[in-house]
């Protein structure tokens, strides 16, 4: 229960979908009910967001992870020394975690949020090989997670790690809540997430206005209305088709003028086949207000100078890319954006300290991998990070056998 002006109540719904628990959600701002059904709980307008598991377990404003130990997905970590662990459970991840325990690896799989990724945010990805009418990230993040379980893998979410040492030879993983997770191979799949707008009082809009993915717990805000839509690249174009079936208008915003270049075809060609999709290109956001919740932004077009204010509730950014490496070590080598460096480009760092070349997909730490969008020189492409992390199970079979 609460209002579609709430950040934390967007976070719990997203919470609940990205790990596809089925819910109800009663908006305080238009449920004819709600004053009805509050009045039963006995909590105020002003308690919400409320989640109610039945009338036994009611908490206002649930943590995360006190939602995932009412849903029982924060599984028990084993003291043991796992054969693999996976940080990130996007695509590269999950695929490690499917070859890797039907290998007969001991593998685990930690995520700070949930299955999927950002590959889990996408509507329709209709490039993926083997399913020509396309599916949603979330559906291939269901499907690969049920498979890596089938064969024994251990999923536990939400984990955030925070920091990795190196004991006795083996990596660890320093978890929240002060958990520890010891293994004799590590690969980081921990993906990528988009930048932020640099745009005057976008920070105040962040969950309510502004957001960085479209799933139908966004499109559902946007129904008849204007929404807005950042960058030029698949996921941008992916977002904006699914957007046009539920909002009035799409305006599509490029910062340059090169229409096209850095999306696929299939998408760039329906965006131009659908009409209540508007492209703006040498166009940014220069400003944002609304009072509690996003209600106007300004626009600018960076050639002419020109401004103009646009009405809208809903702000989609897909633009640009940062790594998730913030926490590793320095042992770690990283190009100067944050993504991690494999292979021939650490053969000859300092950091490389094996008496062997290094395997196409390890780090400059031997027995540390990284795969998919959080390495270096990935093609930043679904199917690409399936491969990545298929390929990645590989290496540590050969360098388990070193050990």
């Amino acid at each position: 229960i609460g209002s579609r002006f709430s950040a934390d109540t967007f976070r719990i719904r997203d919470f609940f979908a990205m790990n596809r628990v089925n819910f109800t959600w009663i908006d305080i701002e238009s449920d004819p009910q709600v004053d009805e059904l509050l009045k039963q709980l006995q909590i105020s307008e002003g308690d919400t967001p409320v989640v109610a598991f039945g009338n036994e377990w009611i908490r206002r404003n649930p943590t995360n992870r006190e939602l995932a130990e009412r849903l029982g997905i924060l599984s028990t970590l084993k003291e043991e020394v796992y054969d693999l662990a996976i940080v990130g459970a996007g695509p590269a991840g999950l695929a490690a975690a499917v070859y890797g325990a039907s290998e007969g690896l001991s593998t685990v799989v930690l995520d700070r949020k949930a299955p999927g990724g950002q590959a889990g945010t996408s509507s329709n990805i209709e490039n993926y090989p083997g399913f020509p009418m396309g599916l949603s990230g979330r559906e291939l993040a269901g499907r690969m997670t049920l498979q890596a379980q089938k064969f024994g893998a251990q999923l536990s979410t939400p984990r955030e790690v925070v920091k990795l040492e190196f004991e006795n030879g083996y990596p660890v993983l320093y978890l929240d809540h002060d958990k520890c997770v010891s293994a004799k191979c590590l690969l980081i799949a921990t993906g990528a997430s988009y930048r932020r707008l640099n745009a005057e009082g976008r920070e105040q809009f962040e969950g309510v206005g502004v957001y960085y993915d479209a799933t139908p717990i966004e499109a559902e805000l946007c129904g008849g209305s204007l929404v807005v839509v950042v960058g030029g690249a698949n996921s941008a174009g992916q977002a904006t088709v699914f957007l046009a079936e539920h909002a009035r208008k799409v305006l599509l915003l490029l910062r340059g003028d090169d229409w096209g270049k850095d999306m696929s075809r299939y998408l760039s060609r329906r965006i131009e086949q659908t009409k209540n999709i508007e492209l703006l290109t040498n166009t940014e956001i220069t400003r944002m207000t609304g009072n509690g919740h996003l209600e106007t932004i300004e626009i600018r077009n960076n050639r002419t100078g020109e401004t103009r204010m646009v009405e809208t509730r809903a702000v989609f950014t897909f633009i640009g890319a940062v790594p998730h490496t913030e926490w590793l070590p320095e042992g770690i080598e990283t190009d100067e954006k944050g993504f991690i460096k494999t292979g021939s480009t650490v053969m000859n760092s300092p950091l490389w300290t094996a008496q062997r070349r290094p395997h196409f997909l390890e780090t400059s730490r031997s027995g540390v991998f990284a795969a998919g969008d959080v390495r270096a020189g990935s093609m930043k492409r679904v199917a690409s990070a399936v491969g990545e992390g298929a390929m990645a199970v590989a290496f540590v079979h050969e360098y388990l056998k070193e050990m």
